[in-house]
C-alpha cells in the first residue's frame, strides 16, 4: 500500500469496491459496563473527531461493552448514517446459559443480526463479520445465512475474524463457486508482537481478496511503552495484576520478555523520527501491503487523537528493517523444510529459477 496521511485518502475493501479510511475507529471501548471504557460524552467527542478528520469506518460488535457500544454509535450516527461504513460482528453470547445465543449456526446469526440494527437503530448492516470460528458448524450453512442475509438487504458485505486459515479458504472457495457473497474483509490479531498470522492468514487474504482489519495493533498497549519489567507477571504464571486491563494483557500473552525487548526497538525508532512508539507501531502495520485499515481504540480524545497521527509517520526502510529484525517470527512446517537448501535444489534441481513470493 502506498503511504497514506489523511483519514480521507480512502482505500479499496478487498474485492469490493467499498472505499473506507486506512484507519477503522475500533468502539469496544465505547460504554463503561466493562469497568475500562469511555463514558458516553467522550465516546462521543472521540466518534466526532475521526469523522471530522475524514474518518469513515468505524468497527464495533453485539457484544461489545454488553451492547451499549452499538446503542451510543447509533445515537452517534444519527444525521449522519450514510457517510459511514459500519461493521458489526455475531457469534459471541448474548444471553448466559443459553447455547444458541453464540455459535456461527444460523439462527444465532440472524437473531445477532436482528439485535445489531434494534441497538444501531439502522436498516442495514454495512459489513459483517463472523467474530470466530466455533468449530461446529459448517462451511456451508454459514456462507448460505450470510448469503441470504446480503439478499435479504439486511446486510451488504461481509467479512471474517480469528478463523483458522484451512476454513477460510473452505469458505471462500464454496462462496466463489456458487456465487453466494465472497468475503471481502479479514479481521485478525496483527502487531509486531503477533506476527504469526503472516504464515497462513494474510498470504490467504491476499489471494482470496480480503482485505486485512488487523486488531490490537499496539498489542494490548505493550508496543506502546506503557509496560516495564517490573510489570512481567512472576515465577508461577500468576500476575499481581489479576482481573486488571493489566491482568488481561498478561492472561492473553502479550506482556514478557520478548514483547518487552520489541518494545524497546520500537521506542528507539519513535525517538529517531519524533514521533510516538503507538504511532510508530501502527505505522509499521500499515506498510504491509495486504493492510487495509488497523482498528484503533481510544479510551481518549487524546488516545485517539495520538493514533491518528500514525499516518504522518513515514518509515523508512531502515526502520522497517530493523523492526522486522526485532520481531520476525519463527519458520513453520512446510515452509520451514521447503526453503531449505536441499529442498530446493531437489525441487528446481539446482536451476535458478524466479518465484512470485
Amino acid at each position: 500500500m502506498p503511504h497514506t496521511s489523511s483519514l480521507d485518502d480512502y482505500r479499496l475493501l478487498g474485492r469490493s469496491g467499498l472505499r473506507v479510511s486506512p484507519l477503522a475507529l475500533g468502539t469496544m471501548t465505547f460504554g463503561e459496563e466493562w469497568g475500562w471504557g469511555a463514558g458516553p460524552d467522550e465516546a462521543a467527542r472521540i466518534f466526532d473527531l475521526y469523522l471530522d478528520r475524514g474518518g469513515n469506518f468505524v468497527d464495533t460488535s453485539v457484544n461489545y461493552t454488553d451492547g451499549a457500544a452499538e446503542r451510543l454509535l447509533g445515537r452517534f450516527l444519527k444525521g449522519r448514517r450514510e457517510r459511514v461504513v459500519v461493521g458489526t460482528k455475531f457469534t459471541m453470547a448474548r444471553e448466559p446459559g443459553n447455547p444458541n445465543s453464540g455459535g456461527n449456526h444460523r439462527l444465532n446469526m440472524i437473531r445477532s443480526v436482528e439485535t445489531s440494527l434494534r441497538q444501531l437503530d439502522t436498516d442495514r448492516i454495512d459489513l459483517l463479520y463472523l467474530h470466530g470460528w466455533d468449530f461446529t458448524t459448517s462451511a456451508q450453512e454459514v456462507m448460505r445465512g450470510l448469503d441470504d442475509l446480503v439478499t435479504s438487504g439486511k446486510v451488504v458485505y461481509v467479512g471474517i475474524c480469528n478463523t483458522p486459515a484451512w476454513r477460510i479458504a473452505e469458505m471462500q472457495t464454496t462462496a466463489d463457486l456458487l456465487n453466494w457473497s465472497p468475503f471481502v474483509a479479514l479481521q485478525i490479531e496483527y502487531s509486531l508482537i503477533q506476527r504469526t498470522v503472516e504464515h497462513e492468514l494474510m498470504p490467504l487474504a491476499a489471494n482470496k481478496g480480503m482485505g486485512v482489519v488487523p486488531w490490537s495493533a499496539l498489542g494490548g498497549g505493550v508496543l506502546t511503552g506503557k509496560y516495564g519489567r517490573d510489570d512481567l507477571a512472576d515465577g508461577n504464571g500468576q500476575g499481581a495484576a489479576a482481573g486488571s486491563r493489566k491482568g488481561v494483557i498478561e492472561a492473553s500473552g502479550n506482556l514478557t520478555e520478548r514483547t518487552l525487548a520489541i518494545a524497546d526497538v520500537v521506542r528507539e525508532v519513535a525517538a529517531e523520527l519524533h514521533a510516538g512508539p503507538a504511532q510508530v507501531a501502527l505505522a509499521w502495520t500499515l506498510a504491509h501491503p495486504s493492510v487495509t485499515a488497523p482498528v484503533i481504540g481510544a479510551r481518549t480524545l487524546a488516545q485517539a487523537e495520538k493514533n491518528i497521527a500514525a499516518l504522518d509517520v513515514v518509515l523508512a526502510e531502515e526502520h522497517l528493517q530493523r523492526l522486522d529484525a526485532a520481531s520476525s517470527p519463527e519458520p513453520i512446517f512446510p515452509a520451514s523444510f521447503m526453503q531449505r537448501p536441499l529442498a530446493k535444489g531437489l525441487v528446481f534441481g539446482g536451476a535458478t529459477v524466479a518465484t512470485r513470493g
